[in-house]
């Protein structure tokens, strides 16, 4: 019997986007599935429920839950919605239970089947499922357009009667996709650029686009391509290097991240009180706790003539591009598993395995399993 995939409208403050776009949610029915959407579900991406070309539009969240055996969402689910959401069901999302454990005992309460999207690994026959690096495509550069919307300086060189003013520097901190954006588009819009990272490998992906890489002699890779938390000692050298480079700078935009850990501070107070007043800091990992001690999330403070921004769920800031990148990446994860409109989970599929947080009332991955000790 074909299955119904649910597609709910996002409840979450300021989430604008919406899990599968209409040209998605077609592909999958012609993959013999049924489509249920709740109605509204895409309005913030400028998307009408008659957009939904055969799918079945609820009135109702409850009701499209109770209809759903797939369920599809970019935010993770409250205890509400879990709870309307038929035992033995399947859920694909973002969960991020390390800031949230006791979401994996509501799910196995329900026994509800629940892969988390940023959990999928970071390997080539993945990166066209790899959620990660969608969105932080619309961070980085969201990130540059707020520092430059922030500050009263051009980015680019001026020339004018009046004479000439320099262009802006600026200093990327992170050069994971969404740093590569933000040097990208920094670059774009004139400014001298520097980028820093702790993975060494790093260096050549933010010459490539024109920055100044800022080395320091400190291998930080983790692992699946992600930075490692640096030691004490580390963390030290690394400040002592950065500290020059930030007070040089007119903006620096912050991206640096471990996966399932708070953001690392990168920025001290101190640092901040050596900028120049008026110069900019946009620190993209608000939400994960801040890659500046002094950021607040979702608010613009100004520390000794220092701007520090500290916007949350930037992503759905460009809800429309954002979305369709988003449901793409989704269908190219779940079209494997569908067999003439049925779901089929191959247990031996590493990226089914490492993706998988619940299953049959019991938290499937190792690392999560921890979470409950």
């Amino acid at each position: 019997m074909p299955i119904t995939i649910a597609i709910p409208k996002e409840i979450k403050l300021g989430e604008e986007r919406v899990a599968i776009v209409p040209v998605v949610a077609e592909k999958l029915a012609k993959l013999g599935c049924n489509i249920a959407v709740e109605t509204r579900a895409g309005e913030q991406s400028y998307l009408k429920d008659d957009a939904y070309k055969n799918a079945k539009v609820f009135q109702s969240a409850s009701e499209l839950y109770a209809s759903g055996d797939v369920v599809i969402k970019v935010q993770p689910p409250t205890d509400a919605e879990i709870s309307s959401m038929k035992e033995g069901s399947v859920l694909i999302t973002t969960l991020y239970p390390h800031s949230r454990p006791a979401i994996l005992k509501k799910l196995n309460e329900k026994k509800i089947t629940c892969f988390a999207l940023e959990m999928i690994p970071r390997i080539s026959r993945a990166q066209s499922m790899d959620i990660l690096s969608t969105q932080a495509t619309v961070i980085g550069y969201k990130a540059v357009l707020i520092a430059a919307n922030s500050s009263k300086l051009f980015f680019p060189m001026s020339s004018t009667a009046a004479g000439t003013m320099r262009p802006a520097k600026v200093l990327i901190i992170g050069v994971g996709v969404a740093g590569l954006q933000a040097i990208a588009t920094a670059k774009r819009l004139g400014a001298r650029v520097e980028a820093y990272d702790v993975r060494p490998e790093t260096k050549q992906e933010a010459e490539s686009l024109g920055a100044k890489f800022v080395q320091l002699e400190i291998d930080g890779k983790g692992e699946g391509g992600y930075a490692r938390e640096l030691t004490a000692e580390e963390k030290q050298q690394q400040q002592a290097l950065l500290s020059k480079h930030i007070a040089d700078s007119d903006f620096v935009i912050t991206t640096a991240g471990v996966p399932g850990k708070p953001a690392p501070k990168i920025i001290t107070a101190a640092m901040v009180e050596q900028m120049k007043p008026g110069s900019v800091i946009v620190d993209t990992m608000a939400e994960m706790g801040g890659n500046c001690e002094l950021t607040k999330a979702d608010e613009k403070i100004v520390h000794n003539g220092v701007i520090i921004v500290g916007p949350t769920n930037l992503a759905s800031s460009l809800s429309v591009n954002a979305s369709e990148m988003f449901a793409k990446n989704v269908l190219n994860f779940i079209s494997p598993m569908i067999k003439n409109g049925e779901l089929t989970i191959d247990w031996n599929d590493q990226v089914i395995t490492d993706s998988a947080a619940t299953h049959a009332g019991q938290t499937h991955n190792e690392n999560l399993k921890k979470l409950g000790d």
